[in-house]
Order: structure tokens, then C-alpha cells, then sequence
């Protein structure tokens, strides 16, 4: 069988740099079908096409066996830690310039959400009730006498 290699998946020196960092697995039975570089492109090729996740080609596993991979290392913070290493070397051997830039927009409210007061329009106010709609009480009953 040929393997079948997207072009985009980890060549094998990003890999090498990369399978030190990730979780050890640590379920003891038979080996994996799928090796956790398949599934790591699988989930690369996902966030980098945005398809859904029954959309992953099957060179990569099996769908659910992707997310699930994926949802894991979410949970327990793998993917964090993983990015955190790799930047924490990579500004060790000086390859990242910590630039930081802050913009500040001018952003306007449209007049209406403004709370401004509004013109050419007349307050309501609250209609008096009229005498047929009061219910009656014992002060307005007409005194005999």
C-alpha cells in the first residue's frame, strides 16, 4: 500500500520536533491502527480547512477517532502546554521578536445608540384612564344625603 502524504501534513523533521512535546499515551493493549502523526495531520488539515470534522479524508483515520484525539488534548490542556514549549525554545534560540503593537481606533456610535435626545418627536405620556375604565370604590359612590 502506498502512503498517501497531503502536502501540507509534517514532514519528517517537524515531526521529530514535535513527538518529544506530545502526551504520552498511556493505555497498555494491541497498537494503535492509526499513528498519532495520521491523526495530528488529520486534526491540522481540519483547523486549516475549516470542514467539518466528517470531512477529513480518510488517509487520515477515521473521522471521530480525529475529534476525539483532538477534544482530549483540548480538555486537559495538551495543546496549550504543546504551543508553550515550542515557543518557550524557539525564543531561547532567539527566532521569535516579541513586537508589540496596540492600535486605537476611533470607533463612533451611530446617534440613536448614543443615548442622544431625540428631535421632531413629542413625548407620550401615559394616557389618563378614563372614568369607565377606573374600577369603582367606596369614595366614588355618591353620597346619599
Amino acid at each position: 500500500m502506498i502512503a498517501l502524504v497531503g502536502r501540507s501534513d509534517l514532514t519528517n523533521s517537524q515531526w521529530a520536533r514535535l513527538e518529544p512535546l506530545l502526551p504520552q499515551g498511556i493505555r497498555p493493549g494491541r497498537p494503535p491502527v492509526w499513528t498519532r502523526r495520521q491523526l495530528i495531520d488529520g486534526i491540522r488539515w481540519r483547523t486549516r480547512t475549516g470542514a467539518p470534522w466528517r470531512d477529513v479524508p480518510e488517509r487520515y483515520g477515521p473521522w471521530d477517532r480525529v475529534y476525539d484525539l483532538f477534544r482530549r488534548w483540548q480538555r486537559d490542556g495538551a495543546w496549550a502546554r504543546i504551543v508553550t514549549r515550542l515557543q518557550a525554545e524557539a525564543d531561547a534560540k532567539g527566532l521569535i521578536t516579541w513586537d508589540v503593537n496596540v492600535d486605537s481606533p476611533v470607533c463612533r456610535a451611530h446617534q440613536h445608540a448614543a443615548g442622544a435626545a431625540k428631535r421632531g418627536t413629542c413625548k407620550r405620556s401615559r394616557p389618563a384612564a378614563s372614568p369607565s375604565s377606573r374600577r369603582a370604590t367606596v369614595l366614588d359612590a355618591p353620597e346619599a344625603g
